[in-house]
């Protein structure tokens, strides 16, 4: 159904949670029921903590349960991350740490889901096109990485005819197929996930929107039925939420996602057109991605809205990328589509710090959310639990804040996107 999600639709899990009501206490409350807030959770479950989620809608309701479904070891500002680390640890020491930073991720889902028998469609195959054939300069540095640091046998250099091999299309100049990336069912994998956490004590109250943290020894979060006092507050609700505006605002920037899912194509049509079950997406800053679904759907996604409102024809605008990438899909049923907001940081590099010394904040993964949020997570709990190491990388990043507000960081965000796109069109 046009604007209800594929995922809702097909999710496994349907259950709904209470509404917090009263007054409770924990150790910990997280305030946000997406990959970060969740796992977060789970993690600090896992060490012994109690700990109370908070979600204003259900879990996964925002960008975990919107995406795209692609798990890569890709991460947004991974340039300016490693620079500002070389200052602080070595050039050696800040390769390694952004590495596993783009890999550590892939581990911890794998571990999740078979340590909780979590079904979520999990496969396994990706490939990063080229878009232009100068694009392939980019892919052979990546592949000699993976080669030096152990991956060579998960990924494997394409060219044109090897591209056209793996898909059905007239585009791409070549590509990198990587084995070690994944795609899967988003909501289901954290629904399963919170699942996982309730098994290890952790408390999820859903339509529980905060209304404000009192800061303090003890801090109290309120919502409108309810107050949770804890020793430590962490804030992982990404672009959907205005907590702690003093120290967050002119931050983060909204960007709306649009993403719309075909009918179910005959078998021997999927395979015709994808016929490894790899997910896709090109190498232009403003992208396509595309996958199958575990029913033989195409899952299309692509463009960004950097004005922070959603799309009101994402069919329109997706179809022709959709029928330019697979001609035989002319006029194929879109059966749904669907927007949903990243948190984007205008130097790319993930979000994490305090707004005082027992309230924690994570956002801001740029559209690379999957596999950094769970990596985000393991920071956040080690931070909670005392090991600063990792968290004070993040924390030493500056991060500019926007003067002249929200909106007039939305212009600006959208004048750049706009200018890489006529750089693209123009093919420079």
């Amino acid at each position: 159904m046009i604007n209800e999600t594929y995922y809702a639709a097909s999710a496994r899990d349907r259950d709904e949670r209470d509404t917090l009501r009263g007054d409770y206490g924990a150790d910990v409350a997280v305030i946000g029921g997406g990959f970060t807030g969740v796992n977060i959770a789970l993690d600090l479950a896992e060490r012994g903590y109690s700990v109370i989620v908070l979600e204003q809608h259900c879990i996964g309701w925002g960008a975990t349960g919107r995406n795209g479904g692609q798990v890569t070891g890709s991460l947004s500002g991974d340039r300016t991350l490693q620079k500002h680390l070389t200052r602080r640890i070595g050039a050696e020491a800040a390769a390694d740490f952004v590495w596993d930073m783009r890999w550590h991720g892939h581990d911890i889902i794998r571990d999740r889901v078979a340590r909780y028998a979590i079904e979520c469609d999990l496969v396994s195959g990706h490939l990063h096109a080229a878009w232009r054939a100068s694009d392939m300069a980019e892919l052979h540095d990546v592949a000699a990485e993976a080669d030096r640091r152990g991956l060579g046998d998960s990924v494997t250099l394409l060219d044109r005819d090897g591209v056209h091999e793996a898909l059905e299309t007239p585009l791409y100049h070549g590509g990198l197929l990587n084995r070690r990336n994944m795609h899967l069912h988003p909501l289901d994998l954290v629904r399963g996930e919170a699942r996982a956490a309730e098994s290890q004590g952790v408390r999820i109250f859903e339509g529980s929107a905060v209304t404000g943290i009192v800061q303090g020894p003890r801090p109290v979060v309120e919502t409108a039925s309810g107050r949770v006092t804890v020793e430590t507050v962490v804030l992982a609700g990404g672009a959907y939420h205005r907590l702690e505006a003093r120290s967050l605002a002119g931050r983060l920037f909204p960007a709306a996602l649009g993403n719309m899912a075909t009918a179910p194509l005959p078998a021997a049509e999927a395979r015709a057109i994808n016929p490894q079950n790899l997910a896709v997406y090109d190498t232009r800053f403003v992208l396509d991605y595309y996958r199958l679904t575990a029913d033989n759907r195409v899952l299309f996604g692509g463009g960004a809205n950097y004005s922070g409102k959603a799309s009101e024809d994402i069919v329109g605008e997706l179809r022709p990328a959709l029928e330019r990438t697979f001609p035989r899909l002319r006029g194929v049923e879109i059966e749904f589509a669907w927007s949903g907001q990243a948190g984007i940081v205008p130097n790319r590099v993930p979000m994490l710090g305090r707004t005082a010394p027992n309230v924690f904040y994570a956002q801001g993964y740029s559209g690379h959310g999957i596999a950094t949020s769970h990596i985000v997570a393991g920071i956040m709990a080690e931070a909670v639990a005392g090991t600063m190491d990792r968290f004070d990388h993040f924390d030493s990043i500056p991060h500019a804040r926007n003067p002249l507000g929200e909106r007039a960081g939305q212009g600006m965000l959208t004048l750049g996107m706009a200018y890489y796109k006529l750089r693209e069109a123009l093919g420079v």
